[in-house]
């Protein structure tokens, strides 16, 4: 396994799997961007974030399926699962369980995630805890 593999697994273990808000400070940069916007700028802006998540799945936790690396570009595809036990977005908890699955493009730069980019199953998972309506025909 090589570092950006190390470092992706890691990432998703500590930071996500561990709960561990240090490891925000080791893996994110103040600078660090992403294309959403709840995240915002920077690893304060990612750990208010992150901690309204594990607040609102205490069992939270991130498998990493696969890894690819390039240069300075890693690509982490993985599975989410947990249950919604505290509060999320304003809506109570409501003890339902997600399950879905994402992709991570980041790039790094002395060791850490300078920007990332995630496409993941976002309407699934609004529909797994009740937020959307789907139609079914």
């Amino acid at each position: 396994m090589n570092e950006l593999h190390r470092l992706a697994h890691d990432f998703f273990e500590r930071v996500w799997n561990q709960g561990d808000e240090r490891a925000i400070d080791e893996f994110l940069s103040d600078q660090t961007i992403g294309n959403d916007p709840h995240f915002g700028t920077g690893k304060e802006s990612f750990r208010k974030q992150w901690k309204a998540w594990q607040s609102a799945f205490s069992d939270i936790h991130f498998e990493v399926l696969e890894v690819v690396a390039e240069g300075e570009t890693v690509v982490t595809r993985w599975h989410l699962s947990g249950t919604q036990d505290g509060e999320l977005e304003g809506m109570p908890a409501s003890n339902k369980k997600v399950s879905v699955d994402g992709v991570s493009i980041d790039r790094i730069k002395n060791n850490q995630i300078i920007s990332g980019f995630d496409a993941w199953d976002e309407l699934g998972f609004r529909k797994q805890l009740g937020l959307v309506i789907s139609k079914e025909a």
